[in-house]
């Protein structure tokens, strides 16, 4: 532990001295450490110059596994407290839009009504940064859709729940009375979330269907700005249609009679496949699976 604490004060602090201050020890004791660290792994680990020193590439991959390491070991020692005592213990996730919109007000007071000492770091995220966040052990759990071209082949996975796509816009817009995906050829869009994500026209297939594809005029990345934005636009938005019939409605948002069928997105749940669940996280995971098994959030 004392050598996995060395590395990273040294990525931190970029000079021995500073290091040696952050983890109050003299810096001839933390020189010697970091010697025998070094005989150890059979490699250098860090580079000195008049500016400090700064890790090598092989430093740097240490550095990156005891960072995840010391998460471990205090995620460990948060569950062995709860086991014991049902002490106060944390849980972080990274949340997509939809998921924020659907499920998790409702499993967070799941949660809250019967692990009220959990807390809860919510972290808003889409893909590709909600895994990359959970892969390097900053979260417990990543929600949002499946990515098309995600393997997952070190993560478990959850199904949660299936939503159609809606394409909405502002009332007065002129083509608010749109029945076919050809009449929206030449219409402006507005992205929520990242390119190639579900609310990005591209899953359309304007071009298979034998239409030009549409211009993309704006991006945001969370359901809270498109409600703020899309009002005073005229453009289209493609939505979960929980998240139309619960926020986008009620602010006068329209739906389009589209006749054509629409994508459905499908939600999941991640975790790490090397990593257990602690138990607050695992409560959470439960309680998100209760929320979306208890509302039909299907096909509609």
């Amino acid at each position: 532990m004392q050598h996995l604490h060395l590395i990273l004060a040294l990525a931190q602090d970029g000079s021995l001295r500073a290091a040696a201050e952050s983890l109050n020890v003299t810096q001839p004791a933390l020189t010697k450490s970091l010697r025998q660290l070094e005989e150890e792994l059979g490699a250098a680990l860090v580079l000195r110059s008049p500016k400090g020193v700064r890790l090598t590439h092989a430093g740097e991959l240490l550095a990156a596994r005891a960072a995840s390491a010391i998460r471990e070991l205090n995620r460990a020692r948060e569950e062995v407290a709860w086991q014991q005592r049902h002490s106060a213990a944390g849980v972080a996730l990274c949340v997509s839009p939809s998921a924020a919109i659907v499920v998790l007000p409702g499993a967070l007071a799941r949660l809250r009504a019967r692990w009220p000492q959990v807390q809860v770091r919510v972290v808003d995220a889409v893909y590709p940064r909600s895994l990359t966040a959970l892969r390097a052990g900053e979260v417990d759990l990543a929600v949002g859709p499946m990515p098309a071209q995600e393997t997952a082949v070190d993560l478990r996975v959850q199904r949660l729940f299936d939503a159609r796509q809606v394409l909405i816009v502002r009332p007065g817009h002129p083509l608010a009375g749109a029945t076919t995906l050809a009449e929206l050829q030449h219409a402006a869009w507005i992205v929520t979330g990242p390119a190639g994500g579900p609310g990005d026209p591209c899953h359309l297939h304007l071009e298979q269907r034998g239409l030009n594809s549409s211009p993309i005029r704006y991006t945001c990345e969370s359901f809270s700005t498109l409600l703020a934005l899309l009002p005073s636009l005229d453009a289209v938005a493609i939505a979960p249609a929980p998240f139309y019939k619960q926020h986008a409605a009620p602010c006068g948002l329209i739906q389009l009679p589209i006749a054509n069928a629409l994508p459905i997105v499908s939600v999941h749940a991640f975790w790490r496949a090397e990593a257990p669940l602690t138990a607050p996280a695992s409560h959470l995971l439960d309680a998100l699976a209760q929320e979306a098994g208890g509302v039909c959030y299907g096909v509609i």
